[in-house]
């Protein structure tokens, strides 16, 4: 599947955590559809862990409830935990849920980890299509560092890929349009790159469109085409958040990765940590950046072209965050360009270019703790007809421009 601009959507996690529930996904959908839509947000993620019975519930000292009770069918597939997402009674999984957003005009996507659950290995349970069950395929010196929900998978093993396969084919029947595969793109377990090669290989099969996005970083830069090869966008970095040492180490990232930005092929730079954030995890508050440092953000993941997903709960959006979300010019300029470039770095400017069949684009960084006048010298532009995109503003030689510390101009000619 070739996307031909990066994916921009809704995911659950930065505000719910492991906690969000169906009527919560559903509210969000209707923001994104009533709101947001018509400029190009459409994906609608629910995260991780909808198919735990006891999400959320000793949150003080587990994020993931350790062997905690789940909902799963008899070939070794997670469901969703039907109290919380009551649509999926009897059997029904995500597809009522799906079928509501893809009503909305919007496209619906889960978050799954890497390998099977450890409960199937434990009780044996079947793999769809063979005579295999769970615990011959599971590999338990394969696990992931921070959840203690799954096994690896031994690719080796028969039964294998028929089981990534099954995975996909009920994900098709749900209508699910995205992945977000966990604990598997920066490949810590031995198994992590062919169990990349054999979710790619179950989607191909699968019969529908599926975009699929592998988690967490940082991806391995080397691996750039295994990557394109396999999947449509990778973490470039480990869970980001609102600090600005998070903001500026991503100026680094971007750099390394810009010359592996494709369509259909994209450098992840992670969740968008805007709005009303951490209610799952106990902390419900608004970002912790400063309102410049947003536009440098959002100014930042455009001009790279990184896929975009909100955190944020949609529903408790303010008028200036929606300034930055409905910016028409900004994700025109993502959808049109190609080949972006760093072509100056100081310990006061960082300053990226790219360009289009009509327009070219510079942006201008201030990476110091302090205001600074525009630096003219170094943007080289003719200033005949320049736009400043965040303001509307025309700008030409003679006027004296600032930006804000951790601030950003858009300049488009």
């Amino acid at each position: 599947m070739i996307l031909n601009q990066p994916p921009m959507g809704w995911n659950s996690y930065d505000y719910y955590d492991t906690t969000v529930n169906e009527a919560q996904v559903k509210a969000n959908a209707d923001y994104m559809a009533e709101h947001l839509k018509e400029y190009g947000w459409e994906y609608i993620v629910v995260d991780i862990e909808w198919y735990s019975c006891e999400a959320g519930q000793q949150r003080d000292k587990f994020q993931y409830v350790p062997f905690a009770k789940i909902e799963m069918d008899e070939y070794s597939r997670l469901l969703p935990d039907t109290r919380r997402f009551p649509s999926s009674c009897d059997g029904k999984g995500f597809k009522p849920l799906a079928d509501y957003v893809h009503s909305l005009g919007l496209k619906f996507g889960i978050h799954i980890m890497r390998g099977i659950p450890r409960l199937a290995a434990y009780k044996r349970t079947k793999i769809k299509g063979t005579d295999i069950t769970a615990n011959v395929i599971a590999d338990p010196y394969s696990i992931c560092m921070w959840n203690p929900d799954m096994y690896g998978v031994n690719p080796n093993e028969k039964g294998a890929q028929e089981y990534y396969d099954s995975l996909l084919e009920l994900y098709a029947e749900w209508g699910v349009d995205f992945i977000k595969c966990d604990d598997i793109c920066r490949m810590d377990a031995k198994s992590s790159k062919a169990e990349i090669e054999m979710l790619h290989k179950a989607i191909e099969k699968c019969g529908r469109d599926i975009v699929l996005s592998l988690s967490p970083g940082p991806a391995i830069v080397e691996e750039h085409d295994f990557y394109r090869e396999n999947a449509n966008m990778w973490r470039i970095t480990d869970d980001f958040w609102d600090h600005w040492e998070s903001l500026r180490d991503m100026f680094d990232r971007c750099k390394n990765w810009q010359d592996y930005v494709t369509d259909g092929g994209y450098p992840d730079c992670d969740m968008l940590p805007l709005g009303m954030l951490g209610k799952g995890f106990g902390n419900e508050r608004s970002t912790y950046f400063t309102f410049d440092e947003q536009k440098t953000m959002m100014t930042l993941w455009c001009i790279f072209r990184s896929p975009l997903m909100l955190g944020a709960e949609l529903t408790k959006l303010d008028e200036k965050t929606m300034e930055l979300l409905t910016k028409e010019p900004l994700y025109r300029m993502m959808k049109e360009t190609r080949d972006a470039r760093e072509v100056y770095r100081d310990d006061t400017f960082i300053i990226w270019k790219t360009e289009s069949e009509n327009h070219k684009y510079t942006a201008v960084f201030n990476i110091s703790f302090e205001k600074q006048p525009v630096p003219m010298q170094l943007v080289d532009e003719s200033f005949e007809d320049v736009t400043e995109i965040w303001s509307g503003e025309s700008l030409c030689q003679d006027k004296v421009c600032e930006i804000p510390a951790h601030g950003v101009i858009l300049l488009q000619v």
